[in-house]
């Protein structure tokens, strides 16, 4: 998986209708900024409002999964977000002219071209990845529904369907590698039954829909009369009589094109955690409304994990090692005190400090019994939140970074010679006129052993 961010090169377009709302729509993609994350815009509406891929705007998972926020919506987001996902694009504005992405063919395929039409650009930013540490489950017995992300340090999809159909046997698809979304899962077109096309014309959907972008399966031979009538409610052209199977004359794509077709759902809705993920997820018998609230418990644990101790990887490249971090700072031996920058994604930063016994603060503090003094903690919490803000202007080296604030320290446990000191610094608001307020924790292990807020101002040089 990819360790830097990404956006495309281009805009690119593609026109099309909407599957429930019937409207022709063009879909523009269009780069996006570091850390700005994947956004609809309706460019149709006034102000041309922007509705993030986020599951705390999601309204609707009837047939497809509906967001909204201030009262402008996109329908049918998952096929186009399933794509970003396997591409793992990061930071994309995705532009509509109406209120549905475009159904296309009914798979992610047509998304996947337009994206690798566009080119992808590799951005001077880490993912921020969130690994799943612990199983997090959720079923529906009534419905004999059960999805889990389980941990694992790659991204892979499972996935079983079982419509108790005799046309449909019960069938399951995998994804190991996301490299093989295009050939094995992206063509994979979204499915109904005929049993159901009534139900959604009467409830308004399906508005767009026809053969040329569904797959629609006949349970049992259709009449003359059944056919006219269903012809009549869709305002569709007649499908073939007497027919039990797939009424579309190409037939399937793959045998399991279904199950193919519902992992790609998956991936698509749990594109709105807001962040990509590391974890192989198990679904059987999955639909929108609960892969949306896997995704739900997933973004909880994430906030939940923001409180606990930032963790690392010892043996990754991290973001700034220590003559990169003197290239931003200012700060020399003896007083330059963070080592290396793990992670930095525009909002929060987690900065490591190795504490040895041959630092020169131990020759006097407490030489009998050496501990870190709380001073150099913080200015250990506040060289890091330097490294947050100066990034955050685009052009670090022309400003001194200075700490003009501190409030709300507590010191909790000592910090001794031999300890890791893990520091996170998050903005808790947006950098104005040079001010920048940050709340810092250093963390050694599993202990907090302080935490601060503070305030930092940046000054251009002379």
């Amino acid at each position: 998986m990819n360790t830097k961010q990404l956006t495309i090169q281009s805009n690119q377009s593609v026109k099309g209708v909407g599957l429930h709302t019937g409207i022709e729509v063009t879909l523009t993609l269009v780069p996006a900024s570091i850390n700005h994350g994947l956004v609809f815009q309706r460019v149709d509406l006034p102000g041309k409002p922007i509705i993030p891929a986020n599951v705390d705007f999601v309204v609707d998972t009837s047939r497809g999964t509906v967001l909204e926020k201030d009262g402008a919506r996109v329908h049918t987001t998952e096929h186009v977000l399933a794509a970003c996902v396997a591409l793992q694009i990061d930071n994309l504005v995705l532009e509509l002219d109406g209120p549905e992405v475009p159904i296309l063919d009914g798979s992610a395929l047509p998304f996947v071209e337009l994206i690798e039409a566009a080119g992808l650009q590799e951005q001077n930013a880490l993912r921020n990845y969130f690994e799943v540490s612990e199983a997090i489950h959720f079923r529906n017995e009534d419905h004999s529904i059960e999805l889990a992300a389980l941990p694992l340090s790659d991204y892979r999809l499972t996935v079983m369907v079982d419509y108790q159909s005799d046309i449909m046997p019960p069938q399951h698809a995998q994804l190991h590698q996301l490299d093989l979304f295009k050939s094995e899962i992206a063509d994979s077109r979204t499915f109904v039954f005929v049993h159901e096309l009534e139900k959604l014309a009467q409830a308004g959907l399906i508005k767009g829909g026809d053969l040329s972008n569904a797959v629609v399966f006949a349970e049992k031979p259709t009449t003359e009369d059944q056919v006219e009538a269903l012809a009549n409610l869709l305002k569709k052209d007649r499908v073939p009589v007497g027919q039990v199977g797939t009424l579309n004359a190409e037939g399937l794509r793959h045998l399991n094109e279904p199950a193919r077709h519902k992992l790609l759902d998956v991936m698509g809705d749990l594109a709105l955690i807001g962040q990509p993920i590391k974890a192989h997820i198990l679904a059987a018998r999955p639909g929108h409304t609960s892969n949306v609230a896997l995704a739900k418990k997933i973004k909880k644990a994430i906030q939940e994990a923001a409180t606990t101790a930032p963790s690392f990887d010892p043996n990754a490249e991290p973001v700034f090692n220590v003559n990169e971090i003197a290239k931003l700072l200012p700060h020399r031996y003896p007083f330059q005190l963070v080592d290396k920058i793990v992670s930095l994604d525009g909002q929060t930063v987690v900065g490591v400090k190795n504490v040895t016994m041959n630092e020169p603060q131990f020759t006097g503090h407490f030489p009998e019994n050496p501990v870190m003094p709380g001073v150099l903690q913080l200015e250990a919490i506040a060289q890091t939140g330097g490294v947050l803000v100066l990034t955050s202007t685009g052009n670090p080296e022309a400003y001194w970074p200075y700490l003009v604030g501190i409030d709300n320290c507590r010191f909790y446990k000592n910090v001794l010679p031999g300890d890791t000191l893990v520091i996170k610094c998050s903005l808790s608001a947006a950098v104005r006129m040079g001010v920048a307020k940050m709340h810092g924790e250093a963390w050694v292990g599993k202990n907090l052993v302080c935490s601060v807020d503070m305030i930092a101002r940046l000054v251009k040089k002379s």
